[in-house]
């Protein structure tokens, strides 16, 4: 019988160190990542979390789906990140030490937008940036450079800077009927058995394939 890939190794390509699974490299109770979804990276890929993940102080979460493909120099910029501008001054004026720390009270509560939340089979390009509290849909496409501020529809592909949506993958109908496929929720086994489908083949080929639990003949 086929197997399906093993989600429990570090480097899914033993000859390509720079490619790693998320799944087993982080550690962080603050991120929580799908089986599957990869970081590609020649400059240390296991280094993801400090370098890619930042300013993530908590309490908010990053989670991103299963099947996701993230890019070398993809970033999530957290909560952490965020300065007074209320006043003259976004300077951090109590982060400096001395008796400017008598003032930290001036720093807490600051808005936040909550989690940053990347939904399953999202392709994040080369340098693409998040911004916190993003909603990213399923099978999104995040173009090389983007700045992502706002939330992503599902299937939608979004570039620039800030990222617009530059069209859809699909026509409504479709995207609601590929939502309830959901396919990267089958169960490994059927997933190996339907690779090519779910690749290369059209919606109605991919409800056929659908356990019975699923699609709109289950």
């Amino acid at each position: 019988m086929p197997a399906p890939a093993d989600p429990t190794v570090l480097h899914p390509m033993p000859e390509q160190p720079r490619v790693v699974l998320l799944k087993p490299l982080v550690k962080s109770p603050l991120i929580e990542v799908g089986e599957y979804s990869y970081y590609d990276d020649p400059d240390d890929a296991t280094a993801f979390e400090t370098r890619n993940v930042l300013y993530h102080y908590g309490p908010e979460k990053l989670v991103i789906g299963r099947f996701c493909a993230l890019g070398t120099g993809v970033r999530f910029i957290m909560n952490g990140a965020n300065h007074r501008m209320d006043g003259p001054s976004t300077f951090p004026f109590p982060t400096m030490g001395g008796s400017w720390s008598a003032h930290f009270d001036l720093l807490t509560g600051l808005p936040g937008r909550g989690d940053t939340v990347v939904g399953n089979d999202v392709w994040f390009g080369h340098g693409a940036t998040v911004m916190p509290g993003v909603r990213i849909g399923h099978g999104a496409i995040i173009a090389t450079g983007a700045v992502v501020t706002a939330d992503v529809p599902d299937y939608g592909i979004v570039g620039g800077n800030p990222a617009r949506l530059i069209r859809s993958r699909y026509a409504a109908e479709d995207v609601a009927r590929l939502l309830a496929v959901a396919w990267w929720d089958w169960p490994a086994e059927h997933i190996t058995e339907h690779v090519r489908t779910i690749m290369a083949g059209s919606v109605a080929e991919l409800e056929a394939a659908a356990p019975r639990a699923h699609g709109a003949g289950g």
